[in-house]
């Protein structure tokens, strides 16, 4: 029995038959940092599912991420009794021509979708598939290869690869940490809650236990950071009460960022969150009404300059094209989660995906627009669904326009991480308690590290506001830690050269970096031993779709086929 477990192929964020420019296989420059030009921050990250799922099968396993539709061939090649295909709804062509060459080529070969794409109604008669994996993914490959139920290996891997900050290569310094799957909030518009049946399945439920695969994720990686995939991880109070106890015990620090709700937050306390060694934390505002349970009776503005002041970058979440939204509501939203002075803002449009109570209701109300095709279901153009006060065009104009507000009134986030590392510094090295006090050297090297931005940010500063930001910065920073050195200067050289050529690279409005190919292969040739090979993509060659000749009249249907049975 051999599995292959398979991301849909790239290339990603360009105009062709199978995707959209503005479906950017980048969190941050696609939906956080995305008007922000050379500032952008530029980093992907791997398809974390699949190689969760391999590490925990007996079956000999590849994971093949981020392939060309080529390599996705050839690696077909090599014989598979079953295929996984993981996507998302706007990636729902891609899938189904995967679907459709394993069908053609390989008709003895089982497929298996899976991903928040399968919450499509009727998914298993538009794509050709054996098998539909909605949920969690390990229980279901064990049950269907009927392998036994046994405690949960954590793969070791970095969360994010291809990192630049002004077109310059930045090592990855995290690991992913998975300590369970879905929320019990179960926000209507929320895919992920609504994929795990609006519960919590916890991996890692103890301090401890998340302590020891923290470490043992050290010993291999080299890394004491950890980007942690969990819905609301403060959630389960105890386990994080668990863990500081451990991490106190051995003397050791732990660097998190988690996603966390702004009412958790607020039970717990912005020094719980320090003590715990969070670095970075996600909070859903969604709205300046308090719509959600998880924003009522919280001063978000307050929590987040606590925050801040303490060292911890934060990113805050907004809603565009709410039911309540009208042509002067919607400006006041964007105002309010802008006047929050966070370190970033994403915005993404009210978007109604198949499997969540959203997208049930739409469809009961005829609100969805089924001609839209799935490609552009993806939040970050124009919306899918009838809106009382804007057109779809409108849409895309409006959700533009929000991240140049933010980017014109906060400057660009690189520079705002600078001033949330320098405000940590100087709070945590005089604090009273001493766990916190031990975060000091870590703030200190954070700020040096932005040293040498200041000088290739100037060169390419754009607004009014990044130089404001810089003048503020140099002067508290040479109040700090005194002029730039020697290295700083010549880093600062390096930097702006780098800056220049990358600005060069967005004056041209089809380029846009690819992931490379991840293949991952567990337990091949009857063998314990994983190896990892990644193959470097020629941009030239990804900027052009692959020619899928045998697909065009599959593709040529569009993908207008939303609706629900």
């Amino acid at each position: 029995m051999k599995i292959l477990l398979c991301s849909v192929f790239g290339p990603y964020g360009v105009d062709d038959e199978y995707g959209r420019r503005l479906n950017v296989m980048e969190l941050f420059h696609n939906q956080v940092t995305r008007e922000q030009g050379v500032f952008s921050l530029r980093m992907n990250h791997p398809s974390f599912g699949l190689y969760l799922i391999a590490e925990n099968l007996e079956a000999p396993t590849v994971v093949l991420d981020f392939p060309s539709f080529d390599k996705f061939k050839k690696e077909l090649e090599n014989g598979y009794d079953y295929v996984g295909i993981s996507f998302i709804t706007s990636n729902f062509i891609k899938a189904k021509v995967m679907a459709e060459y394993i069908r053609e080529r390989f008709p003895a070969c089982k497929i298996i979708l899976g991903g928040h794409g399968t919450g499509l109604p009727g998914i298993e008669e538009k794509i050709p598939c054996d098998y539909v994996c909605r949920g969690e993914g390990i229980k279901f490959f064990r049950e269907l290869l009927g392998e036994e139920n046994r405690e949960l290996k954590h793969p070791s891997m970095k969360s994010a690869l291809n990192r630049r900050i002004m077109g310059f290569p930045i090592a990855a310094n995290a690991a992913v940490l998975i300590p369970g799957l879905g929320c019990v909030n179960a926000c209507r518009f929320c895919a992920t809650s609504h994929h795990f049946q609006k519960s919590y399945l916890g991996f890692l439920n103890s301090g401890p236990a998340l302590f020891q695969t923290m470490s043992e994720i050290e010993s291999k990686l080299s890394v004491n950071e950890f980007f942690v995939m969990d819905e609301n991880f403060l959630k389960n109070r105890i386990r994080a009460e668990e863990l500081i106890e451990e991490m106190e015990k051995h003397n050791k620090y732990f660097h998190l960022g988690v996603f966390s709700s702004a009412e958790t937050i607020n039970a717990v306390g912005v020094e719980f969150l320090v003590r715990l060694g969070i670095d970075f934390v996600w909070i859903g505002v969604e709205s300046k009404r308090e719509i959600y349970t998880k924003t009522r009776g919280v001063d978000l503005k307050a929590t987040i300059k606590s925050l801040r002041n303490f060292g911890i970058q934060v990113l805050g979440s907004g809603i565009l094209f709410l039911e309540h939204h009208d042509r002067q509501t919607i400006f006041e939203d964007i105002e309010y989660l802008i006047g929050l002075e966070t370190d970033f803002v994403q915005f993404m449009e009210l978007g109604p995906l198949p499997g969540t109570a959203l997208y049930e209701d739409y469809a009961a109300a005829d609100k969805l627009r089924l001609d839209v095709p799935f490609e552009d279901w993806h939040g970050q153009d124009k919306i899918w669904f009838k809106h009382e006060h804007f057109t779809r065009d409108e849409t895309a104009e409006y959700t533009k326009l929000a991240f140049q507000m933010d980017y014109q009134k906060q400057g660009p986030s690189l520079l705002r991480l600078a001033d949330t590392s320098l405000r940590g510094y100087r709070t945590v090295r005089s604090h009273s308690d001493s766990r916190i006090r031990g975060l000091t050297e870590r703030l200190r090297k954070r700020c040096l590290d932005f040293y040498p931005v200041f000088p290739a940010c100037r060169q390419s500063a754009e607004n009014d506001k990044t130089r404001e930001l810089l003048d503020f910065l140099e002067l508290e920073y040479r109040k700090e830690f005194g002029a730039p050195s020697l290295a700083v200067r010549l880093g600062a050289c390096v930097l702006s050269i780098f800056a220049y050529f990358e600005r060069l690279k967005l004056k041209n409005k089809t380029f846009m970096y690819q992931p490379p190919t991840i293949r991952k292969e567990y337990r091949l040739n009857g063998s314990n031993t994983r190896s990892c090979r990644i193959h470097k993509q020629d941009d030239a060659q990804l900027r052009s779709a692959p020619l899928l000749s045998a697909h065009k009249a599959a593709v040529k249907e569009k993908s207008n086929l939303a609706a629900p049975n």
